[in-house]
């Protein structure tokens, strides 16, 4: 080093210079800013996209939302409520009655409300994104109480007015639009094979399985038609609320009815085990007592 403190290789620059470049150097340029946001704007609509799609999946498999279109379920459900269906809840345990299920009524049921057809294709565009995402009511999805089951004896009325399953009485009033008869019509109907019995709560107005006796299954939906269980209120925030089944269809003789059924074809194995085990027992004893010999 020289004595004026330049090295060999030349002049030094001040340490201040040192730190003012370093400074400068790593400064964010408005340059850089811009590209960041306009990458973003750029990101933005795949994320839109990404979110749909992940939506949509969870919507066709496991969780769905659906616009209330109708007074026929009042005043369990109003007019725009949105409610959840869970579409996994039958893959794991058999409908039951009570259960408040949408299904579809395409090529079966008539609308319960008109709704005009959409003007051109991005109408209709919106319109099912609104129905997929429960904005908009479908146009042929319904909603309403399981009351019978596939081999069911549905008739009304008993001696007291009430809805009998099975001889067994339904204490409605819990779930029923106030002031309403649980049914102004007589019928009589034992429920198909793979079918169910529905009816909305507010029944003068609800045009349900019992408007519906002309049709294949004598009012009876199909069990493939059905969507899932609608098991929550979600909107409006002031009436979110569960969905249970009522107490009246938690009676003792409806349960043993419907165990009765479901148990039938396992206590058939059973009794058709144990001859077989004895067979097999009385095979093995002759065998082992041959190979003795």
């Amino acid at each position: 080093m020289t004595k004026d403190g330049q090295g060999a290789g030349g002049p030094r620059r001040p340490v201040e210079d040192e730190v003012d470049v370093v400074a400068e150097d790593t400064k964010p340029s408005a340059k850089g800013g811009k590209e960041k946001k306009g990458s973003f704007w750029r990101e933005l609509p795949v994320l839109v996209v990404v979110a749909l799609v992940l939506a949509l999946i969870i919507k066709s498999f496991v969780i769905q939302a659906f616009y209330i279109p109708s007074e026929s379920m009042e005043n369990t459900l109003l007019v725009n409520d949105r409610v959840l269906v869970n579409k996994l809840v039958y893959h794991t345990r058999d409908i039951e009655r009570g259960d408040i299920v949408v299904f579809s009524g395409v090529d079966s049921w008539a609308n319960e409300v008109d709704i005009p057809a959409p003007s051109n294709p991005v109408a209709g565009f919106f319109r099912w994104v609104g129905t997929a995402f429960g904005v908009v009511p479908g146009e042929k999805d319904y909603i309403k109480r399981v009351i019978g089951l596939p081999g069911d004896k549905v008739k009304c009325c008993d001696a007291k007015g009430r809805i009998t399953v099975n001889g067994v009485p339904l204490e409605e009033r819990a779930y029923l639009y106030p002031d309403d008869q649980p049914s102004q019509k007589f019928f009589e109907i034992k429920v198909e094979k793979d079918r169910l019995w529905v009816m909305g709560d507010h029944r003068s107005v609800s045009l349900d399985s019992r408007s519906h006796q002309g049709d294949p299954g004598g009012g009876a939906i199909p069990v493939d038609k059905v969507v899932g269980r609608a098991f929550v209120i979600v909107w409006p925030f002031s009436r979110a609320t569960t969905l249970p089944i009522p107490d009246t269809f938690n009676q003792a003789a409806l349960k043993s009815v419907a165990m009765a059924g479901g148990s039938a074809p396992l206590l058939l194995g059973f009794a058709g085990a144990f001859p077989l085990m004895a067979v097999r027992r009385r095979w093995v004893v002759r065998r082992a007592r041959h190979r003795s010999d």
